[in-house]
């Protein structure tokens, strides 16, 4: 079997999860992965706010072109940044176990002392805070918690971002779990933020294998490390971003998480960024329903004033 060329972004996250991924390949008996890095125009462009220049899609095109051309073989994105509708003639062929998803705040490295819960931490910050997230998402479901505050854009690496906070730069920045810890620095979170405060975005904590629709051996390399739970969360978060219209800079929230063994449920929401309205739906349905339990929820939303929302 040949080896495998696998298509990454070049930062350390990135390059962990297509580390975590052609290990993982190699492990089920696939055969080895050769790194392509890839510079995307997600990472071309680091000083403007996300919202403005395309959204979270700007970190996959690039890979997804150079998957197409056949120059890899395979690409590893972060769930998350991968639009609902992929590109014709390529589609995921398997996750990996989803890690926490769940978003949460750090403080400087000087005033963290440890974790502590979200109504201590608003007191430390003050009500002013500059809290550093790039996430239209965040801000707008933050805004409730942090009524005073200012939200500033912040980009770049993981490293870059606690780099910036300890230079005193923001009072606190809202990452998600996933990334971090996944990086070792898990010990740096200060709270972990609730879904009932901050529901994460679609496809956080997912690493998710792009390929070929019709490369049946690399099919068949990938199948042997998907993970069936990840998946059928994902297929229900994604059909829910669709049902909503499929952008990446949405302020929308979308988690499923399993009920039992063959059940699944689906708590999203839809906020104004201004923090003055927000609609919130859920449902659940039996796995092998996943997609149309994400549309029922969407649908739900819409329903309820999300459409306003989301035209405003």
């Amino acid at each position: 079997m040949k080896i495998l060329r696998l298509g990454t972004r070049g930062s350390h996250l990135a390059l962990y999860q297509a580390r975590l991924v052609a290990t993982k390949i190699k492990a089920a008996g696939g055969p080895d992965c050769e790194l392509v890095i890839i510079k995307t125009s997600g990472d071309q462009l680091q000083e403007r706010p996300l919202s403005e220049i395309g959204g979270k899609g700007l970190f996959v095109k690039e890979i997804e072109e150079a998957l197409l051309r056949g120059e890899i073989d395979l690409a590893v994105h972060s769930s998350k940044d991968m639009s609902v509708v992929l590109p014709e003639g390529l589609g995921i062929g398997a996750v990996l176990p989803r890690v926490d998803p769940a978003d949460v705040a750090i403080l400087p490295a000087k005033k963290h002392k440890g974790r502590i819960t979200v109504e201590a931490l608003t007191k430390k910050v003050g009500k002013r805070a500059r809290i550093g997230t790039g996430s239209v998402r965040r801000v707008a479901q933050l805004r409730a918690v942090f009524p005073g505050a200012t939200f500033q854009n912040v980009r770049g690496n993981v490293e870059t971002r606690l780099r910036k906070l300890d230079a005193g730069e923001y009072d606190l920045l809202v990452l998600a779990a996933a990334g971090l810890r996944r990086l070792g620095f898990g010990r740096r979170i200060s709270a972990r933020l609730p879904v009932n405060i901050c529901i994460p975005a679609p496809g956080q904590g997912i690493i998710a294998v792009e390929i070929r629709s019709t490369d049946k051996m690399v099919r068949k390399a990938v199948k042997r490390i998907n993970d069936a739970d990840a998946a059928v969360a994902l297929e229900a978060e994604r059909a829910l971003v669709a049902a909503l219209g499929g952008g990446c800079q949405m302020p929308l929230g979308g988690l499923a998480t399993a009920v039992g063994k063959s059940s699944l449920k689906l708590r999203a929401i839809v906020a104004s960024p201004v923090g003055c309205e927000a609609v919130r739906a859920w449902s659940v349905r039996p796995k092998t329903q996943a997609s149309r339990l994400g549309r029922e929820v969407g649908e739900t939303l819409l329903e309820a004033g999300a459409a306003e929302i989301l035209k405003s």
